[in-house]
């Protein structure tokens, strides 16, 4: 997450161009949006238990549990040429390469649309702490389950954006993460899950790896904005920044736990 606000930073500044990255997560974390009240929505005993990570990310959203997943980030200008004005026509442009990325993997995924009054009221106000519980505007689905999730934040002039991109899911070990009013909400999600949210994984006779997807989405994403990625290292200079964005932000308790 320090990494993903410092290219923000830089970017801003207009020392470094527009960036697409890739990455893991070791240990597995459970990241929370912006908005979300850790106390109220985690159980974090469980999180702790469990050795797992936990951070809250600059941009909005639901949980997420970074394990068994490709995340990816794309940090650009708001005035970059044709992008939308408006954060639901963004969402659409930037994850054409996720779209396509899919396909080249060979999955039918398409975006959602949320057409109903109650798909709309449940973006307005989610009804669970968990992100993939439902998809958002144009979020990537396939066979009618959410299979990635993006979240975004405007800052600086910038967008950032990124999401999960679900290889699989250990759906009992999501749903221990999070606090449920009474047995019966846990159970209902637990049976809702499944109807909801898929993994890469279970959609194909021969597992994907990490290879296969960094390169499909890659080639997704150079061709839905007509662009040519290049490999960026970071200098040991930008390299501190980050560490110190990390110490002083992403590591505090006044940071992860303020809500």
């Amino acid at each position: 997450m320090a990494l993903d606000e410092a290219l923000l930073d830089w970017h801003s500044e207009g020392s470094m161009p527009p960036i697409i990255r890739f990455y893991e997560w070791n240990p597995a974390t459970l990241s929370i949006g912006y908005f979300q009240r850790a106390e109220r929505d985690i159980n974090l005993q469980a999180v702790k238990d469990q050795n797992l990570g936990f951070v809250r990310r600059p941009t909005g959203g639901r949980a997420v549990l970074h394990d068994q997943e490709l995340t990816y980030s794309i940090i650009v200008s708001e005035n970059y040429p044709n992008m939308p004005v408006t954060v639901t026509e963004a969402y659409r442009v930037l994850s054409e390469g996720l779209l396509l990325g899919f396909r080249k993997l060979g999955l039918d995924a398409y975006f959602s649309v949320p057409e109903t009054q109650e798909s709309l009221s449940d973006l307005k106000k989610p009804k669970s702490a968990v992100c993939f519980d439902a998809p958002s505007w144009y979020e990537l689905v396939v066979e009618g389950k959410k299979v990635a999730g993006s979240a975004q934040t405007r800052q600086k002039g910038v967008i950032l954006q990124h999401g999960a991109i679900l290889l699989d899911l250990d759906e009992e070990l999501l749903l221990s993460l999070f606090n449920f009013a009474t047995p019966e909400a846990k159970e209902k999600m637990r049976l809702k899950l499944p109807e909801k949210a898929v993994a890469m994984n279970q959609l194909a006779t021969t597992p994907f790896t990490i290879e296969q997807c960094v390169s499909a989405f890659s080639e997704g994403f150079e061709e839905a904005l007509d662009i040519d990625l290049v490999p960026y290292e970071l200098t040991a200079e930008q390299l501190q920044y980050v560490k110190q964005l990390e110490q002083n932000k992403y590591l505090t308790d006044n940071w992860n736990f303020r809500k």
